[in-house]
């Protein structure tokens, strides 16, 4: 075994060797290789490509993480790998527009209604109008059904608060554990709890989410965890000061349980995290798949019944894909609209807070509380006001829901079928659906790859250097990657942002949304190798943000709803996306499309706070 590495060198040299020297290679001047893009000119469409690499684990993964950071790794096998899944494409295009560094867009000036029913008030109308949990047969217990045992007394916070630590003491005792909550503290969660049951008894409650149970991805400051963001090596002191989300949700009232479980440093979509402090968390749905990540921790608290709100970020879909795979309501709100103060800042570009909740309605609550300019994070400072204006609307007359059906129908054969139905589930309530391009989504793809690897690596270099042994094995190798992207490649991929938001504002001229499933497949098997060395699966990932990327990139909207199950009992859900600071129209077409499932099954792995 001690020889397989010095057998297998030689054998990854050759057809990198082959492949450089006798495949296409540039010649001539530039200007005669080099795509030219015109300004404002989409070029011809050409479908969704897909990649293929093995999927790596185990001694196959610690030969690969070392080999790419030798100096063969980073001259020979990595620019191999970047040709083979296109990650060079922008240095063979010309590119025009100004780039594009931060997604930030001006609000549109829009005729203030008086008579429209304030935030508050459309909040209330939501909360009565869902239906009881228990009248319909399984359903998650939502922020409603908490308020209902708080106001009638059948409960109150210090009593779920018990029930909540009792809970959090089994659940990672159960084989296999769950890991949705990777840090808590019986005292804290206690406290929180008793002053929100005071308020209670005296009728002076803060808001919606008074002892509601929430708790925050690893990635913000909460006090008084450690801030680990899914590493051992950060965080060695408990936290003294909130992120400004956790702020706002105990200025809220309401519990914060805990930190929740995330892909070490957010640097992948499977949740999956080895190492000591976090471990793999599980599918509630089915324990031996993946939560989808890097959010993984907060999608499945919520979807076991831990919490019905859990706060994620959201890059390239942390917030959208665990909550698709884990059968949950999952908002990415438009880059800015939450404030990041107080999260890590691994990508400054790419990232969005958002909730992950049991409903629709719950997760407009819980944005309505959130989304507001924040004076210590510098993006977002001149957004509107954040309203739900028309999200109780009857139906859906007059809205234009925007389907690109080429890109939509590149996804599993089951995700396809279920997402179209529920297009037309949602065109008959009065929406209509109209045909869109959306155009050149493979050079969406690489340059969001660019950007946020890019940004990655510069925030983490100093860690890369001084903790490179306490990494993920996975983690090791994405940073490896992302050290091929040169100052050229990181512009140009801004430059296409800039095209690629001037595109979207066309189209948003047209349709209100925009439609996609979620993820194009379901939640992948977790292998028992992942437990003890992780693993590192090019073609999922590829797959698995193929929806998520143009949001990203952009700083759009968008919201995931489930629409139902695979054939195994996994999770699909569908994707609508909306111009910069419009999450009300995204709420609204949401509320009626959570309908179209007209059953929601029970996770395998569940527990009733309230019961």
């Amino acid at each position: 075994m001690a020889l397989l590495p010095l057998i297998l060198v030689p054998l990854t040299v050759l057809p990198a060797v082959l492949y450089l020297c006798c495949g296409r290679r540039h010649t001539g001047s530039a200007a005669a290789v080099l795509q030219r893009r015109e300004p404002g000119r989409p070029a011809a469409r050409s479908p969704p490509r897909d990649t293929w690499a093995p999927r790596l684990c185990g001694f196959w993964l610690r030969l690969f993480s070392h080999a790419v950071n030798t100096a063969f790794g980073q001259f020979l096998l990595l620019p191999l790998l970047v040709r083979m899944h296109n990650l060079s494409l922008m240095r063979s295009l010309d590119i025009c527009e100004d780039p594009t560094f931060i997604p930030e867009v001006a609000a549109e000036v829009t005729e203030d209604k008086s008579e429209a029913k304030s935030t508050l008030d459309i909040t209330k109308q939501l909360i009565e109008a869902r239906p009881n949990s228990s009248s319909t047969g399984f359903s998650f217990k939502g922020i409603k059904d908490y308020l209902d045992c708080y106001w009638s007394g059948k409960l109150t916070p210090s009593q779920v608060a018990k029930n909540i630590i009792a809970t959090l003491e089994d659940c990672d005792k159960s084989t296999p554990p769950l890991r949705a909550i990777v840090q808590w503290d019986r005292e804290q969660i206690m406290l929180m709890a008793e002053a929100s049951t005071a308020r209670y008894r005296n009728k002076s409650t803060l808001s919606h989410l008074d002892g509601i149970p929430v708790c925050l991805k690893e990635e913000f400051k909460v006090v008084p965890y450690h801030h680990r963001v899914g590493t051992v090596y950060l965080g060695t002191e408990p936290e003294t000061e909130d992120a400004t989300v956790a702020k706002k949700l105990r200025e809220a009232g309401a519990i914060i349980i805990g930190v929740s479980n995330m892909h070490e440093l957010g640097t992948g979509t499977t949740g999956c995290n080895p190492n000591r402090y976090h471990k793999i968390p599980r599918n509630p749905y089915k324990p031996n798949h993946f939560t989808g990540g890097s959010s993984s921790g907060s999608a499945a608290a919520v979807a076991a019944g831990l919490c019905p709100v859990g706060i994620g970020t959201d890059g390239g879909g942390s917030v959208r894909i665990p909550a698709s795979f884990c059968g949950v309501v999952g908002l990415k709100g438009t880059f800015g609209r939450i404030s990041c103060h107080g999260s890590y800042p691994l990508s400054y570009s790419t990232v969005s807070a958002g909730p992950i909740c049991t409903s629709v309605a719950d997760a407009a609550i819980v944005y309505s509380i959130l989304a507001e300019p924040d004076p210590l994070y510098p993006y977002g400072l001149k957004q509107p006001k954040a309203t739900l204006s028309d999200m109780c609307a009857p139906d859906l007359k007059g809205l234009k829901l925007g389907v690109d059906w080429t890109f939509f129908k590149a996804c599993d054969a089951e995700v396809l079928t279920i997402c179209e139905k529920a297009v037309e589930y949602l065109k008959s309530l009065g929406a209509s659906v109209v045909e869109v391009s959306l155009p050149e989504m493979e050079e969406v793809k690489i340059a969001h790859v660019i950007c946020i690897l890019s940004e990655m690596r510069d925030m983490l270099q100093p860690d890369f250097n001084k903790h490179f042994q306490e990494m993920n094995l996975e983690t090791r190798a994405t940073l490896a990657l992302a050290s091929q992207f040169t100052a050229l490649d990181y512009i140009t991929a801004n430059r296409q942002r800039t095209r690629s938001m001037r595109f979207l504002r066309e189209i948003f001229a047209t349709v209100n949304c925009i439609l996609t499933p979620a993820v194009a497949s379901t939640a992948p098997r977790i292998h028992e190798s992942d437990l003890l060395t992780g693993s590192n699966d090019t073609s999922f990932i590829v797959q698995s943000m193929r929806f998520m990327q143009l949001a990203n990139l952009t700083g759009i909207p968008g919201l995931v709803v489930p629409v139902g199950y695979s054939t195994a009992g996994l999770p699909i859900s569908l994707q609508v996306m909306g111009k910069w600071w419009d999450e009300a129209v995204l709420l609204r077409i949401g509320l009626k499309l959570e309908q179209f499932r007209n059953q929601t099954k029970k996770p395998s792995i569940y527990y009733d706070i309230l019961a």
